[in-house]
């Protein structure tokens, strides 16, 4: 059973979605928020619940500060229940984090029901037409990354993404720590990301890395 949170300012979709939640059996609680600020104190006295969020509608400002949230309060799963939502904000959002599933509002009241129960048993979900506009939109990974990396920065990034160290990647490549260091950050910068798994994800999806060769 989970605690669920519900941020959505459109009473129909609101109350609609509270009684598909009561449907599932899995609540132990349903508790709305008004705000991200109303949210955040809810979070702060049931940090695992089930946040439901319309970001749309939100006063949420940015993918980042919905994803400082996410990572803040680490033990809560999220489902985006929303109209629309952008090319940039879904690719950021998707390979950022494993704890955000997304079901448009456009979506059949089966696939919305699916999410839910994926979404309770802590596991992600992306509907089919986020899923189809995604794979439509997108150019392949690689080409994307040949215009943001240089190759030495691409070549660090594979390295990384196969667990060597930051020492270890400059005595291979006969630099400097402080070198491979500033290579880090920028590769960090370039692909807006902030660690060292978000970074890895991404050299993965981009095909730099196989996934065979990944968990050897």
């Amino acid at each position: 059973m989970k605690d669920v949170i519900i941020v959505d300012k459109q009473d129909i979709t609101r109350i609609g979605m509270e009684t598909l939640v009561s449907d599932t059996k899995k609540a132990s609680s349903v508790q709305i928020a008004d705000s991200k600020g109303d949210l955040i104190k809810i979070l702060a006295s049931v940090p695992d619940a089930v946040v439901i969020l319309d970001y749309t509608l939100s006063d949420f400002g940015s993918v980042d500060e919905l994803m400082n949230v996410g990572y803040r309060f680490s033990q809560s799963r999220w489902l985006l229940f929303s109209d629309e939502l952008s090319y940039d904000f879904l690719r950021r959002l998707i390979m950022s984090s494993e704890s955000f599933s997304i079901v448009l509002k456009s979506c059949e009241l089966d696939e919305i029901n699916m999410g839910l129960l994926h979404i309770f048993r802590g596991e992600r979900f992306i509907c089919g037409r986020v899923t189809n506009q995604l794979l439509q939109s997108q150019k392949p990974m690689t080409e994307s990354l040949d215009h943001i990396l240089t190759v030495t920065e691409k070549e660090i990034l594979k390295e990384i993404a196969l667990g060597r160290t930051t020492k270890e990647i400059a005595s291979n490549r006969n630099l400097s720590f402080h070198t491979i260091i500033t290579h880090r950050k920028n590769i960090f910068r370039k692909l807006e990301v902030n660690n060292v798994h978000e970074a890895i994800k991404y050299a993965m999806r981009a095909g730099l890395v196989d996934l065979a060769e990944y968990y050897i």
